[in-house]
């Protein structure tokens, strides 16, 4: 019997740590890490387990002694800790086996911080070949994959691992892959444009364990694109209808997709009577020869602003990303960004520069090119693009900082909050699920004392102390007339201001301190350059 403790890295701030909007509710993080939770279903089920998870609490000296063996998995964005925790894992001389996103796009990295294990690509295939490795006594270890797994053998995550009063929502997987072939994507080379599915049945057991262990708040559908498979999506949503009706809703759902959602309302139908309440949506920019150029010709197909529409009014809520930097952009493409955002009245807009994530087409081309300028992608919101760009980068970076203050200003991200819960209250999924329901149990939990004192601290802020004080008032009111049902929800994000507010400064001191830097150093360049040309035209 093995003891096995798993550690899941910090993340820094970003757009989503939402730091300020969770200590309302007195929460710590907003997902779990679900990848661990599965790699502890993957082991063997007769060793014993931690799991700390550094966003909720730290690895306390009683963990690090109890160890035998740590387990570490990770994105990009989480490599400072990551290595930090490898370097601290092996001062006290543990065994240390890391996989997940970072290890395999960049494996090298954590294979000179010390990792002995590097259980890469995914965990179905390669964790029985590392527990095969322990078993015979291997001291290392590189284990890859040839091929993709079957996720239909994917058993339930050890969600028991998790402190259930710590997260905002839970998180589940149903697919992996994504058929589209965007340039700066990542998702295609870790997991393929062939997108994988669990059965119905398998992913009711995963819900199933969560009910049972008593969760009974939103959960996230981890897919990073939900709909990439619509026929198994459709099979698994006829599924999950009768269960939710029977437990009341228990869980209100998100995922993400890719736009040509809005062309199939049997499946935004299908998803609302399942309990989908938001998704996420790749949008990237409404330039389309920008999005020609990194290949998203999926968002060239119909109007976008029609698309996102078109999903609001059917009853679900839309958050989506943006990205500033392509090539061949033109100037003003962040206030086109902002322009967009405001006309759909999409309140939560993930607004970020450019990055060529490693072993991406847009990496490989780059690289080509002699562009790359480091050796990493970052996704975090305040870093800057990692390529020379085909437009001066103080001009994107301008772009950017100025749409991060237009996009949330406590007036503007409340008027689109409100314009767009006035859209989602008029889609007929919300009066069909009234009347199924009527006079049958509801699911969730009634209201805590915790979430009253944060709609108290909530009003006072933007009620009263802000300049959003009297529209507050006048959409709160306008809100209890026409979407009752949708205020608890309603107010959830415009609690989000909290955390924009703060992030929204560290967005604009960051570029701009990384942009002096950049700045200087190409000045720099420029000289050296010069005075080589200088010395070589005196010397010819």
């Amino acid at each position: 019997m093995l003891k096995v403790l798993l550690i899941y890295p910090l993340f820094p701030k970003s757009f989503w740590s939402f730091e300020k909007t969770l200590e309302l509710v007195g929460r710590k993080a907003m997902l779990p890490p679900l990848g661990l939770a599965t790699v502890a279903a993957l082991l063997p089920q007769d060793w014993e387990f931690r799991l700390v998870d550094r966003n909720v609490g730290d690895v306390t000296t009683a963990d690090w002694d109890w160890a035998e063996l740590v387990v570490m998995s990770g994105m990009i964005v989480q490599k400072d800790d990551m290595l930090a925790q490898i370097a601290e894992a092996k001062r006290r001389g543990k065994k240390v086996a890391v996989g997940g996103p970072y290890a395999t796009s960049l494996y090298p990295e954590v294979e000179a911080a010390g990792a002995d294990y590097l259980i890469l690509d995914e965990g179905e295939i390669t964790i029985p070949m590392f527990v095969e490795a322990i078993n015979n006594g291997a001291e290392s270890g590189k284990f890859r994959a040839t091929e993709k797994p079957d996720v239909t053998s994917t058993p339930i995550p050890r969600f028991d691992l998790l402190d259930f009063s710590a997260y905002s929502e839970m998180a589940v997987q149903f697919s992996r892959g994504c058929p589209f072939q965007c340039e700066f994507c990542d998702i295609i080379v870790l997991y393929g444009r062939k997108p994988r599915t669990k059965a119905p049945e398998q992913m009711l057991a995963e819900l199933q364990r969560l009910y049972d262990l008593g969760w009974r708040r939103s959960v996230f559908m981890v897919d990073d694109n939900f709909i990439g498979n619509k026929r198994n999506v459709k099979l698994l949503l006829q599924a999950m209808i009768p269960w939710m009706e029977e437990r009341g809703y228990p869980f209100t759902i998100s995922t993400e997709a890719s736009v040509d959602l809005a062309n199939d309302q049997e499946l935004m139908d299908l998803m609302t009577a399942a309990g989908f309440s938001a998704v996420f949506l790749g949008i990237e920019t409404p330039d389309e020869d920008s999005l020609e150029v990194t290949k998203k010709f999926q968002n060239t197909r119909d109007p976008l602003s029609e698309s996102v529409h078109k999903i609001i009014s059917s009853g679900l809520r839309v958050m989506a990303g943006f990205i500033i930097g392509f090539d061949g952009e033109k100037t003003g493409a962040g206030q086109r960004i902002v322009d967009f955002v405001e006309k759909t009245t999409i309140p939560t807009a993930v607004f970020s520069m450019l990055q060529a994530l490693p072993d991406t087409a847009l990496w490989h081309r780059l690289e080509k090119e002699g562009r790359l300028l480091s050796g990493e992608g970052n996704i975090n919101q305040s870093t800057l693009i990692n390529f020379v760009p085909t437009r001066p980068l103080a001009d994107i970076a301008r772009e950017f900082v100025e749409g991060w203050e237009q996009l949330y200003d406590p007036i503007q991200f409340l008027d689109r909050t409100y314009r767009h819960y006035r859209i989602l209250g008029s889609a007929p999924c919300h009066a069909k699920r009234r009347a199924k329901m009527k006079g049958k149990p509801k699911g969730k939990q009634q209201v805590t004392r915790r979430e009253l004192q944060a709609l108290l601290i909530l009003a006072w802020r933007q009620g009263v102390v802000r300049k959003t004080r009297f529209k507050f008032w006048l959409y709160l009111a306008q809100m209890a007339i026409h979407n009752r049902g949708g205020i608890p929800s309603y107010l959830g994000v415009c609690a989000q201001i909290e955390h924009f507010l703060e992030y929204r400064e560290i967005v604009k001191n960051n570029i701009q301190t990384k942009l002096d830097a950049y700045l200087v150093e190409e000045q720099r360049l420029r000289a050296t350059q010069a005075a080589q040309q200088a010395e070589a035209a005196i010397a010819s």
